[in-house]
């Protein structure tokens, strides 16, 4: 997973996990650390200077229902105001920013556990060089119903409309599956996308 080329790519780049309590919170971690980046988990209740000097933020699954529980998304939404830097939420974390910014979330039509079929609408941002069609693992019953206002949305499944969308004019992310897990595939191709992302944004401020 880790090569020199990725090392030197991304080593100067700081990235903090923000924990959700979602199971796969530390393979998140580990992805992003053998690409070379550093990187550390914090709680969801942090203080927001204490991530401040971030230059990305990875938003991490877990299990609160957003719509109904968002307080047990800590002060998540004090980042998304002030942080100004790429943000990539997944599964909760891709919930929570669609209701931040105004979206619709709440139980799926139909849950999805495991793997499933994923189809990309717009090969662009975090799904850039990606195949239109491809293997991804997916654990929830919630999901964005309706994508804020100036989302655009990039990939679905046959059973989930917002399965990975983007901000038009904000570096911010969501993807609904997991592609901190082995089984889905270009799962490693998504995070170096968003680890770039993070790297034009970093350079473009200086």
């Amino acid at each position: 997973m880790c090569h020199g080329m990725a090392e030197s790519e991304f080593s100067g780049l700081k990235i903090v996990v923000v924990d959700n309590g979602g199971q796969w919170t530390h393979r998140e971690y580990r992805v992003i650390r053998d690409l070379g980046a550093s990187v550390r988990i914090a709680p969801n209740t942090s203080d927001p200077s204490s991530i401040a000097d971030a230059d990305g933020l990875v938003l991490s699954g877990g299990s609160p229902s957003v719509g109904l529980e968002p307080e047990k998304m800590g002060r998540e939404g004090e980042y998304l105001d002030t942080f100004g830097k790429p943000v990539l939420g997944i599964c909760a974390g891709h919930h929570f920013i669609a209701y931040h910014y105004g979206g619709e979330t709440g139980r799926g039509r139909s849950s999805e556990f495991g793997k499933a079929r994923l189809s990309v609408i717009s090969g662009h941002g975090i799904l850039e060089g990606v195949p239109e069609e491809f293997t991804v693992w997916e654990s929830h019953s919630d999901e964005v119903r309706k994508p804020p206002e100036g989302f655009e949305v990039l990939a679905r499944t046959e059973d989930c409309p917002v399965e990975a969308m983007m901000s038009t004019d904000m570096p911010v992310y969501g993807i609904q599956f997991h592609p901190e897990v082995e089984e889905t595939e270009n799962g490693i191709r998504i995070f170096t996308n968003f680890l770039r992302e993070v790297a034009r944004w970093k350079s473009a401020v200086k």
